[in-house]
């Protein structure tokens, strides 16, 4: 039996008579109730409001008619009430389940309340447990595909795994449908795999708050900000058995904070190319504006996906803005502690990259360590670093950064950030190619010259951020670049 099935008999032997069950996958966890009920030798009742209870009917129409049902029924039975969450605001229902619940234990009953977002009513907080059915992991996928593919024939181990890999973070119900469109009643094969992958990424576009990225740019494509890559690389094997052995705990995650443009970013990208993970963004916003309405289940939903494709990294860009709202507003101020609950106390390895441009809109709560590993400050580029960077863009629009004079240009450049360089060298390109011959070095020198930096515009913002980075964050660059702007 699985984990939560498991939970879930034990709380009914310890005399908890309601439990609330969240879960997207009313099939699966039917299954599992039906399980669970035959462990403990009872019975396994279902009742929607639309077919009432079991096979009688009775009760349809109303949570109050379903107990009065429910109330009439002596043998020892696990009650499912399915689709919960659309009858918990009926008053005189809620109250008939409270008188009912003493009278449950003495017959070795208990009600099972099944939904995708489950706010119990105050009466009920203290008298339910609560459980949330987790998407199935790569043992449950692999037992399912194994199952789909005997018909067929067994598929090679390697491609197997591959399968089961594509289809984490998919309910059970869509792994079988894309598994089966994949092959389309043949074997499994390398084409197959592909398709389950391109499958997966499509179903999970109903998932408001989450999406999937292919970052192309590793760590070596990010210039300067060596001691946050320093930090990363000695954690890129952290993840592993052999990591665990060493007494090492999961890397939980970092926080970038610092000048807009500076390669926040990029690196949160960059890291997921280097250590070979997913690739999963966070959109807060997607989430509080879902069509569902819900942003506490669109916020579940996306971790839930996280964990389950772990090991991966989720990046959260410009967190201050997601939760700006939570001290004023109710739903805002419960989903931010649910994601910060989930932050401190998550157990996969799901590798969180926030960034964040303004300190004085972050949360105290989000920069308590413990929720993030390190807490990193990115500031503009030193000269060396401008010239890094300089190098790499004029690298990917195929010019020999060597025909260059980059300290010269660098010097140029000072108080320019890393995405102002990149469109410095774009603007240069289209100077030269509007005259119909090469780069020169006077083309970027010009365009370097022409461009505004956001330091003008927010010199003021940005002091203020290094004067609370200097004794609260690391530096992301090494100590040297510092002395630009300090010495």
């Amino acid at each position: 039996m699985s984990g939560t099935g498991e939970e879930l008999r034990a709380l009914v032997r310890a005399g908890w008579r309601l439990v609330a069950l969240e879960t997207f996958e009313e099939d699966r966890a039917l299954a599992l109730l039906e399980r669970s009920a035959q462990s403990v030798k009872a019975g396994c009742v279902r009742w929607t409001l639309a077919s009432g209870l079991g096979e009688t009917g009775q009760g349809a129409g109303s949570l109050e008619a379903g107990l009065a049902a429910i109330a009439a029924h002596r043998e020892p039975a696990l009650f499912v009430l399915l689709d919960a969450h659309r009858v918990l605001d009926d008053a005189r229902g809620v109250r008939r389940l409270r008188d009912l619940l003493p009278e449950l234990g003495a017959r070795r009953q208990a009600i099972v309340l099944v939904g995708p977002v489950l706010d119990l009513p105050v009466e009920l907080a203290r008298d339910a447990a609560r459980l949330e059915l987790p998407l199935p992991g790569a043992t449950e996928l692999r037992s399912l595909f194994a199952k789909l593919g005997e018909r067929s024939g067994k598929a090679p181990p390697e491609l197997l795994e591959a399968a089961v890999s594509g289809a984490l973070g998919l309910t059970s119900a869509e792994a079988v449908r894309v598994y089966r469109k994949a092959c389309g009643g043949g074997l499994l094969d390398e084409s197959a795999v592909a398709e389950i992958v391109r499958d997966k990424r499509r179903a999970l576009r109903r998932t408001p708050a989450l999406g999937f990225h292919d970052p192309d740019e590793g760590l070596g494509e990010v210039g300067g900000l060596g001691e946050l890559k320093l930090w990363l690389v000695e954690r890129r094997r952290a993840f592993g058995e052999e990591a665990r052995r060493f007494g090492l705990p999961t890397p939980r995650g970092l926080l970038l904070l610092g000048v807009q443009g500076c390669g926040k970013s990029l690196c949160a990208k960059a890291v997921a190319r280097e250590w070979q993970f997913p690739l999963l963004r966070l959109d807060l916003a997607a989430a509080f504006a879902g069509s569902s309405g819900s942003p506490e289940a669109a916020m579940r939903e996306a971790s839930q996906v996280a964990e389950s494709i772990a090991p991966a990294v989720l990046w959260i860009d410009e967190i201050e803005k997601g939760f700006a709202a939570s001290d004023s507003d109710a739903r805002s101020s419960r989903v931010f502690g649910a994601f910060l609950t989930w932050l401190a106390e998550k157990r996969s390895p799901v590798f969180v990259v926030a960034t964040a441009n303004d300190v004085s809109r972050l949360p105290p709560e989000l920069l308590r360590r413990g929720r993030f590993d390190e807490l990193f400050f990115v500031d503009l580029p030193s000269q060396a670093e401008r010239a890094e960077i300089l190098g790499i863009h004029l690298r990917k629009h195929g010019r020999d950064p060597l025909q260059f004079r980059l300290d010269e240009l660098a010097a140029a450049a000072e108080r320019l950030t890393g995405a102002e360089l990149e469109q410095a060298v774009v603007a240069a390109l289209h100077s030269a190619f509007a005259a119909s011959r090469e780069l020169t070095g006077d083309d970027l020198s010009n365009a370097l010259v022409q461009t505004v930096p956001l330091y003008e515009t927010y010199e003021e913002r940005i002091k203020e951020l290094r004067d609370w980075a200097r004794t609260r964050a690391r530096p992301a660059s090494h100590d040297a670049r510092m002395l630009d702007y300090f010495a």
